[in-house]
């Protein structure tokens, strides 16, 4: 089974919200053929509806799979949790690092020395502490139908949480007991050399002053060149069938087993980083927190299958990757956020303690080698090269405008902004494409997330308004058109956050043909659906409240990964792509969306001053006339 659960029954907390809802069979049907009608060429159209009618015809398969999805929701706490975590993470053969995990880039820190940067890790035990004894407040929706409770299993996943790598399927382990025990060890990764940071001695945590010094410790430790061991991170970074495939070679000696047990086992993954010698430039720091530079730089001072590693650059790159599974992005901002207030509040500030335990050493983590590990260990790190080559990042602030101005026009920020990234793909290629938006579904129990799929018919027509050089269309039939695609986009928000969207409710009908055995349904196959289901563009809002941003790469070669997050007066973006794929560049995206976001605003500025002119004209009509006799 791909997710193990030990300990205690799951959070109880979650039981008082709604089950994720399982949407009638024919609004979703009606959906799919709306969503990618306008996005494939009408032959192929026909071909599909023709499909589709037939699978939800009365009687048909799409009925009966959809009556066993019924009997799944009633037995089950979330019918989709496991289908979703096994086709988005567990069945996926792709490395981690760039392909899945994401990565939260801190503001570039100014270390006065070895000791002040070693001091920011500190604030990392203040999320792990809340999050493991279960105190973080309750978090409420906002934007779209605000203030419902969510669902916070994910918060406690955040440090119990680890991923095996399977030849053919990964599997996740959640440590359920840990959240009610104090927890005991980490990792410390600090030049490619890992050790035990016990945090926990005679049952007292350690103090703020004692873990520095055990960080001290590790730092000259690593120094030894005597007992450096080969760089055993690096196979993380692999492919996973690739990564399982050495992790058996691994096991065979009982060191490896023993030392693999306490990685396996800890709350989180400490990166302590080589000054990497690039300028420390947004897109920089991006790239590194997201592969480490490659086997050369800090990329083997990993172990990916860890949800929490935070990196901690002695040259003041900083941030925290996450391997996803787990949980989503909103919560690896929260945890950040914990961090990063706790840094700025008690900077040089650390309390000192009246008493200083006699402490054990950390230990150093004993690895055996042979030729064939050598091997693995040399193909791991050029396969990670050759990722690191192949990323194409473009981290990109803009700031003629931010959310404010988007509000004034009485817009969703977050749907006029994935307007434009439409209309900038539009700019690059002429053609929109399917698109990926994130959407929590967490006010349901253990709630995930569901698709938005925002490359609407609404959006096709108002990109193509705007991208007509014969005048051919009025300012106020843009605007027109600009409103429809934002009311598009706001529609089918709601209908995801709500459980009526339509990728989960497919994936789950596919998954329970599969387990009836029965021949794929034709709608499965379709050359529609296997196209609307391949993310060229995918894309995710996540908005922090302090100075920090996330990244990841694209999900697909020929594809682009934008990550934004919106502030009041400027929106950072992320762009990723590949290098090695013809059809995309990530500056040229950048510089399209730069032009989009231009152009929108200057549309929405002529038609304010047309409507004021249009008011002060009217006002004028309206006035008595009044006459000089």
């Amino acid at each position: 089974m791909p997710i193990l659960e030990r300990g205690t029954a799951r959070d109880q907390d979650s039981q008082v919200l709604p089950k994720v809802p399982v949407p009638l069979l024919k609004q979703t049907l009606d959906t799919y053929l709306k969503c990618v009608q306008h996005l494939v060429k009408e032959e192929q159209f026909k071909k599909t509806r023709a499909i589709v009618e037939k699978f939800g015809a009365p009687g048909g398969v799409g009925e009966t799979l959809q009556k066993k999805l019924l009997e799944r929701r009633d037995k089950m706490a979330n019918w989709v949790y496991d289908y979703w975590l096994e086709d988005m993470y567990l069945n996926n053969r792709l490395a981690l690092p760039v392909n899945s995990s994401p990565a939260m880039v801190f503001p570039k820190q100014m270390f006065k020395d070895h000791k002040d940067a070693l001091s920011l890790f500190i604030g990392d035990l203040v999320c792990v502490k809340m999050s493991l004894r279960r105190s973080l407040p309750v978090d409420f929706t906002r934007g779209q139908l605000a203030v419902m409770p969510m669902c916070m299993e994910q918060y406690y996943r955040l440090f119990t949480s680890y991923r095996y790598p399977g030849l053919k399927t990964d599997t996740l382990t959640v440590q359920m007991k840990a959240a009610f025990s104090a927890p005991e060890h980490m990792i410390v990764a600090c030049k490619n050399q890992f050790f035990v940071l016990d945090v926990v001695a005679n049952s007292k945590q350690l103090s703020e002053e004692e873990i520095l010094s055990q960080l001290e410790k590790i730092v000259k430790m690593s120094e030894n060149a005597e007992e450096r061991l080969p760089p055993f991170g690096i196979l993380t970074s692999d492919g996973r069938t690739e990564w399982a495939q050495a992790r058996e070679a691994l096991i065979k000696d009982q060191i490896n087993r023993d030392s693999l047990a306490l990685i396996e086992s800890c709350i989180c993954v400490v990166c302590l980083d080589e000054p990497s010698g690039l300028q420390p430039s947004d897109t920089n720091r991006a790239l590194l927190m997201l592969h480490g530079g490659g086997h050369e730089k800090n990329g083997a001072n990993r172990w990916y299958d860890k949800s929490m590693q935070f990196v901690v650059g002695m040259d003041g790159i900083c941030g925290v990757v996450c391997e996803h599974s787990p949980f989503e992005g909103i919560v690896l901002v929260q945890c950040c956020e914990y961090i990063m207030k706790y840094i700025m509040e008690s900077s040089s500030k650390m309390v000192k303690s009246s008493s200083f335990r006699e402490l054990p050493p950390p230990r150093r983590l004993r690895w055996k080698c042979n030729p064939h590990i050598q091997g693995l260990l040399a193909a791991s790190a050029e396969r990670l090269q050759r990722l690191v080559n192949n990323l194409d990042m473009t981290v990109f602030k803009f700031r003629d405008y931010g959310k404010e101005f988007i509000k004034q026009q009485k817009m969703s920020p977050d749907a006029f902004i994935q307007v434009a990234l439409q209309l900038a793909f539009f700019k690059c290629t002429g053609r929109l494409v399917s698109t990926y938006e994130s959407a929590s579904i967490r006010r349901f129990q253990e709630g995930r997330v569901d698709n938005i799929r925002s490359a609407t018919a609404e959006a096709l027509a108002f990109v193509k308004s705007m991208a007509d050089e014969r005048g051919t269309f009025s300012d106020s039939e843009k605007m027109k058109r600009l409103g429809d695609a934002i009311k598009a986009q706001t529609s089918y928000t709601i209908a995801a956050i709500t459980g009526m969207a339509i990728d989960n409710h497919l994936l789950g009908l596919l998954r329970i043909s599969k387990e009836l055995n029965m021949e794929k349904p034709e709608i499965f196959c379709d050359e529609t659906y296997l196209a609307s289901n391949h993310f060229i563009l995918s894309t995710s809002q996540v908005p922090t409240t302090v100075e920090m941003f996330c990244c990841y790469g694209p999900v697909v070669p020929n594809g682009y990964g934008a990550c934004y997050n919106p502030q009041s007066d400027h929106i950072i973006f992320c762009v990723s792509s590949f290098w090695d794929n013809t059809e995309t560049s990530s500056v040229v995206f950048v510089k399209a969306l730069n032009e989009g976001l231009l152009e929108i605003r200057d549309l929405c500025n002529r038609s304010s001053a047309t409507a004021s002119k249009l008011a002060v004209a009217s006002q004028g009509a309206s006035q008595p006339h009044k006459s000089g006799k």
